[in-house]
């Protein structure tokens, strides 16, 4: 069972999925950019690991929250009762997907050291988008999923760029 399934017939699953492609892309792009901004500055393996696991952490909590806080302002904007339990399915999707996804880009740093963990990083994020892209796109039968699957790596890996150009540009 793919974890698409999870979308697929549910009367909630525009949301949801939502959160989920969120949550992955956001995940990929933002750790793989911090991630390869502070291993520039030279610090240690366990220096790197530890930012990568907080930014990760910290960052998909945040992101469930503002899911849940966006999902209740909505439904009270379009004068619907807010269904709590929706929102907090919503901000787990949110939550999971980007932590898990954030595994990604931070496992080269385990194993390898410098410029070699920070491309194995960047190709891994590269192809986690190629992959959600192309997934999202077959699961649903959206018109050519390697078309999409293009479309999320060029937009994902722009700000992959734009990330690494600005560390470069600053890194002291």
């Amino acid at each position: 069972m793919s974890i698409f399934h999870l979308f697929h017939r549910h009367p909630n699953r525009e949301s949801y999925l939502r959160n989920f492609i969120f949550g992955v892309e956001d995940s990929l792009v933002s750790t793989v950019g911090l991630l390869a901004g502070i291993a520039t500055a030279e610090i240690s393996s366990q220096a790197i690991l530890t930012t990568g696991l907080v930014l990760i952490v910290v960052e998909g909590f945040s992101m469930g929250v503002g899911s849940f806080l966006a999902e209740e302002t909505a439904q009270e904007m379009a004068g619907k009762t807010p269904q709590t339990l929706q929102a907090v399915k919503g901000a787990s999707i949110m939550l999971v997907s980007y932590c898990l996804a954030g595994l990604i880009p931070l496992f080269p740093y385990i194993y390898l050291l410098g410029s070699t963990a920070v491309v194995t990083s960047v190709i891994l994020s590269l192809f986690g988008l190629f992959i959600l892209g192309f997934g999202t796109s077959r699961y649903f039968g959206r018109p050519s999923p390697i078309r999409q699957a293009i479309r999320m790596l060029v937009l994902g890996g722009s700000a992959v760029l734009v990330g690494m150009l600005v560390g470069k540009a600053f890194h002291l």
